[in-house]
């Protein structure tokens, strides 16, 4: 199967790299082995001070809203972290005291919620807090197992009777000037969070639940049908196992469910993500890329891999694969002609473009500018190689 770019990896990074080159007049693959990053979205955007246009245009086009106000965001522990650009029903605040009186409301059963801990850390910015569970009976089913009390099992029943819970919250509100619910409305429904909204008369705060996160996998969900809407192929539950190289450019790759066929492209963006994702991979003595040998950037000393204290900031996940200043991934230390590297992957190596999920936009675009500008490359000989005759990555 040929195509004019192949992108390894399905998340943030790649779906924005796949629907900008799809808009260009490309044919792409995305291989995805399912879960990545955006099942753990914050729903705001790291190291991003403000949406390029060409951003807000991608995201409007596949239905979700963005909006900047920079200030600060409520953790699902009680603590508030800066922000400024995020999702639409993402909350944010100038400063952490955002109201007088807070009501927080939880479903009976529902663990992933942090009520206590919400209420302890408002309590510290000098707001009065009351805790209250809904017992609801469309959730009795979700209840009987606690694998189904999960945030995106009780989405989609949210998103079914999200009126009634407006209904038992107006009864819930005394005098409380805010409300605050678990950050588990508009899976399948975007407006639901604004509807929830206007039918409560108190502000309205989403915080966040343990993951799988509501807004993140919405955010996933939104991208790839825009992408497929735009004829791109996604190849979902497919894993990238190998590569064939020659003379610095790939030609093809290897996937699990493929078996004998290969992914043929005149370039590949690599969007595999860091150690979460399986982008990187590790024994006693190296850290590695597993796809094409990539080079990567991380402390001799393993010891120096982690901090003990397991709420410090972990060195491992700062470490990421060499680039050169276009994006090109580089392996004993020469880089391939048609290969990108994009978001996580590339860990602390390329400070410029940021961290999270604004290394993931601003990379995307740098690979995909980079790829449009410049020719397919050729090997020496001008002619594309079989694959058979090319070196095998394992």
């Amino acid at each position: 199967m040929k195509h004019n770019t192949v992108i390894i990896g399905g998340g943030l990074a790649g779906l924005v790299a796949g629907i900008s080159l799809q808009q260009a007049g490309q044919e792409t693959a995305i291989v995805s082995t399912g879960q990545n990053a955006l099942h753990f979205f914050s729903g705001t955007f790291e190291s991003l001070q403000e949406a390029p246009e060409r951003m807000n245009t991608l995201f409007n086009e596949a239905g979700i809203r963005l909006q900047y106000s920079p200030g600060v965001r409520l953790m699902p522990l009680g603590t508030f972290r800066e922000s400024a650009l995020s999702l639409e029903d993402i909350g944010l605040f100038t400063t952490p005291k955002f109201a007088r009186k807070v009501l927080i409301v939880n479903f009976m059963g529902y663990h992933d919620f942090f009520s206590s801990f919400l209420a302890e850390g408002l309590e510290k910015q000098g707001m009065q807090c009351r805790i209250r569970f809904l017992n609801l009976p469309e959730m009795d089913k979700l209840e009987q197992s606690p694998s189904e009390m999960r945030s995106v099992q009780i989405a989609r029943t949210m998103d079914r009777i999200w009126e009634k819970v407006v209904q038992e919250v107006r009864v819930l509100l005394k005098d409380e000037d805010a409300v605050v619910l678990p950050q588990v409305f508009g899976l399948q429904d975007t407006a639901v969070p604004g509807r929830i909204r206007q039918g409560i008369p108190a502000r309205v705060v989403f915080a966040g639940t343990l993951p799988p996160s509501v807004p993140g996998i919405r955010t996933q969900m939104l991208l790839k049908r825009r992408y497929e809407v735009l004829g791109g192929t996604y190849l979902m539950g497919d894993e990238a196992l190998s590569s064939h190289v020659h003379e610095g450019v790939v030609h093809s790759i290897v996937t699990k469910n493929l078996d004998n066929h290969y992914l043929e492209a005149d370039n590949f963006i690599l969007a595999t993500g860091g150690f979460f994702s399986k982008g990187l991979r590790s024994n006693p003595f190296e850290i590695t890329e597993p796809v094409f040998g990539l080079d990567v950037v991380y402390d001799a000393d393993r010891n120096a891999w982690y901090d003990k204290a397991f709420a410090a900031d972990q060195p491992y996940m700062h470490y990421g694969v060499k680039t050169d200043e276009s994006l090109h991934g580089i392996a004993d230390g020469k880089p391939f002609k048609n290969l990108y590297a994009i978001g996580s992957i590339l860990g602390g190596t390329r400070p410029e473009l940021g961290s999270g999920a604004g290394l993931a936009i601003k990379s995307a675009f740098a690979a995909v500018d980079e790829i449009l500008r410049r020719p397919a490359p050729q090997d020496d000989k001008g002619i594309r190689q079989d694959a058979k005759d090319a070196s095998l990555v394992d």
